[in-house]
């Protein structure tokens, strides 16, 4: 009945002899009834035989893989009895196994250096005895990852030469996949023999295909060959990660270019202003933005008095962002006239208005200056509220300022208010997004100006980084954790007279 069974059935006396076999052990196997079982089967089915009853074996015929079930042969009591053992092809399983592992572990996450770990650690583990991960260059050098029997992951960035390996050149450059060729390791650099095991006996090379462009290559050190079917599973294995080195490698290009793009775009983290002391905050309306459409620039003296500048463009996010980055380069463009905020504004205008955007922008012009004791400002705005001075004894004032949007009409206008500050006082600028806030109790109502001039009697005399902290949280909250605007804050203060006239 066991002859025509599909699969592999052989019954073995206890002993250890083979009695019989069906057709299909017979093609598997090819031995003869009357072998030992040591002699004429692989190691590990041959030790199945003192295994527990019940247990079963797994290993490799071949160049598949089986599992080992025994069961007793009924016979009369007392007397011992055979085993049969029935041998179940569970390859295409396994296979199934490995590779859903290996996309389950390469798709957590898109760092490259992450991503290719994990390729050579599994590849390792799965398909050979050591595994090394090349992805194309990067500047002054190849990223390598290697893995060896140990499951020790070590990442270097080497200066190589791919033509001297056979067939890695044609990997790094995304040639299409050709079959495996095994390389004697006595001719390969010592970067890619050494987490191998001394009795390595070859090395292959297999392409990592990616979306469109190459993702390097992996390379497979083994103590033995590749059969038909392990070959098939790295070819399936290196089509996954692949894809997932490639797209990493797209997100990481693609993270550098917006993070170079993005310091254009930050304001500045240092301040340095002669002879006045100076802090900012700004928070963009979303939580997972860096930027948004309220700006700040410090501009030390250079041919002028130093210039700071406070923006709010129209809209968020990051298209607000663009803009703003727009307006902060054309004004460091005009710097050289900035003792004229009235002409600086009427080119920055004009730009504004013969270019794409439609958006338009408020600013405060602030030009800083000491004199003795005293910081002198000439404070110009543009349609943004007007800045507060912050007296030691708690008085508030508003500066004498205002003046046209810009980016709306050909011509604006404009009126510069002159301010002194004594040591300690300070000037505070602000955007709307601070006095327009909507929150408090009920959730529904603004912060407004009177609620900040309130607040800042009392903060007469601060240091500016208290200042613009105190009205930052201030705002933050009264708004809590709902939806807001861009904030920014700058305090200007002229610096407390030591005793000796030292500041």
């Amino acid at each position: 009945m066991l002859r025509s069974a599909p699969c592999a059935v052989l019954t073995v006396d206890p002993s250890g002899v083979i009695v019989q076999l069906n057709d299909a052990a017979r093609l598997l196997l090819d031995v003869p009834p009357g072998e030992r079982l040591t002699d004429a089967v692989p190691a590990w089915l041959a030790d199945a035989r003192r295994s527990p009853e019940g247990a079963v074996a797994q290993g490799p015929i071949g160049d598949r893989v089986f599992e080992a079930h025994a069961v007793p042969e009924s016979t009369t009591p007392g007397s011992p009895a055979p085993t049969i053992w029935w041998l179940l092809d569970v390859t295409e399983r396994e296979r199934s196994a490995f590779l859903a592992e290996a996309s389950d572990e390469l798709q957590t996450s898109l760092n490259l250096e992450r991503c290719m770990e994990v390729t050579a650690r599994l590849a390792a583990r799965h398909l050979a005895d050591a595994a090394v991960v090349v992805v194309p260059r990067s500047g002054r050098g190849h990223p390598v990852t290697s893995c060896g029997p140990d499951g020790r992951v070590e990442h270097q960035k080497l200066l190589i030469d791919p033509t001297e390996v056979e067939g890695l050149a044609d990997a790094m450059r995304g040639y299409p996949p050709v079959p495996p060729r095994w390389i004697d390791p006595r001719t390969v650099p010592a970067w890619i023999a050494r987490p191998a095991p001394a009795d390595l006996a070859a090395i292959v090379v297999v392409a990592l295909p990616g979306h469109g462009v190459p993702a390097g290559a992996l390379v497979l050190l083994r103590r033995s060959g590749f059969s038909a079917g392990e070959e098939l599973t790295a070819r399936l294995f290196a089509s996954r990660a692949g894809a997932v080195l490639s797209a990493a490698r797209l997100y990481a290009e693609q993270a550098s270019i917006t993070a170079t793009l993005m310091r254009e775009l930050l304001p500045p983290s240092t301040y340095e202003l002669d002879g006045a002391e100076l802090a900012a905050r700004y928070r963009p309306a979303g939580d997972e933005d860096l930027v948004g459409g309220d700006f700040y620039d410090v501009y030390p003296a250079g041919t002028t008095e130093p210039l700071v500048v406070l923006g709010d463009v129209c809209g968020k996010g990051l298209e607000a962002a663009v803009l703003t980055g727009k307006i902060r380069n054309t004004l460091r463009a005009l710097l050289p006239m900035a003792d004229d905020h009235r002409r600086v504004l009427e080119l920055l205008n004009g730009a504004l208005l013969h270019g794409d955007e439609t958006r338009f922008v408020t600013l405060v012009l602030a030009s800083v200056r000491r004199r003795d004791a005293q910081v002198r400002l000439r404070l110009t705005s543009a349609g943004h509220p007007a800045p507060l001075i912050v007296r030691t004894d708690g008085t508030i004032e508003t500066a004498d300022t205002a003046g046209s949007l810009i980016g709306v009409l050909e011509d604006i206008d404009s009126t510069t208010a002159e301010i002194a500050l004594d040591p300690g006082d300070s000037c505070l600028l602000y955007t709307d997004g601070i006095t327009e806030a909507v929150g408090g109790p009920l959730g529904d109502e603004m912060f407004g100006d009177a609620r900040l001039r309130a607040q800042l009697a009392r903060c007469g005399g601060m240091p500016p980084e208290a200042l613009v902290e105190r009205v930052h949280m201030l705002a933050a909250e009264w708004v809590g954790a709902r939806r807001h605007d861009d904030m920014a804050v700058i305090a200007i203060t002229a610096p407390h007279v030591r005793p000796g006239g030292d500041t």
